[in-house]
């Protein structure tokens, strides 16, 4: 039986290169193939004109109901500022066990911490964050190790200090949720 694919969905324009290595990154983590999609969505609905930033939580339920149904799960990729109204910005949202998740490239960039810039970096940054939110997608929740890409990043030091990977106990639990979505599992 063929694997459902993740689908990404690029809002925006994003190197063949970062999408070839998002895919990469992201078979290698969750073992199905990545579909690459781009959107058609409209976004300025979404923008707070007294933030100057574009709402997440709506972004994110557009891109759940627009999501194909063949997908396992749909991430959309954005370069727009993003923010919920608890937090002032947000580097990527998901639903918890859902089947859609968002991650945007623009609090990502070294120049808006008064540092050079650092497409290399950045680029790492928005990998380690799409694992995250697609980590959210299947269940996992915040870990406290340092390293694991399932850690909680209120700052980019925060996402730098992490790898693009999970730890051993995210891994088993990753697992663990994956046989129990197999037919005949318990």
């Amino acid at each position: 039986m063929e694997k459902q694919p993740i689908i990404l969905v690029t809002c925006g324009h994003f190197e063949k290169e970062v999408l070839r290595l998002i895919s990469d990154d992201i078979t290698r983590a969750f073992h199905h193939p990545v579909v690459q999609k781009e959107c058609s969505f409209d976004l300025s609905s979404f923008y707070n004109p007294g933030r100057r930033q574009y709402d997440g939580n709506g972004i994110l339920k557009m891109v759940a109901e627009k999501a194909p149904t063949n997908a396992l799960k749909t991430i959309g990729l954005f370069r727009v500022d993003l923010f919920i109204p608890i937090l002032t910005y947000i580097f990527g949202q998901a639903f918890l066990n859902g089947n859609t998740g968002i991650a945007s490239l623009f609090r990502l960039k070294n120049e808006l911490y008064g540092l050079e810039h650092n497409n290399t970096l950045q680029i790492e940054r928005f990998r380690k964050v799409i694992l995250h939110e697609l980590g959210h997608t299947f269940g996992l929740i915040h870990c406290q190790y340092p390293i694991c890409v399932m850690r909680s990043s209120t700052y980019v030091e925060d996402i730098d200090q992490k790898k693009i990977s999970f730890c051993q106990n995210c891994q088993n639990e990753l697992n663990r949720m994956q046989l129990l979505k197999l037919p005949g599992g318990d």
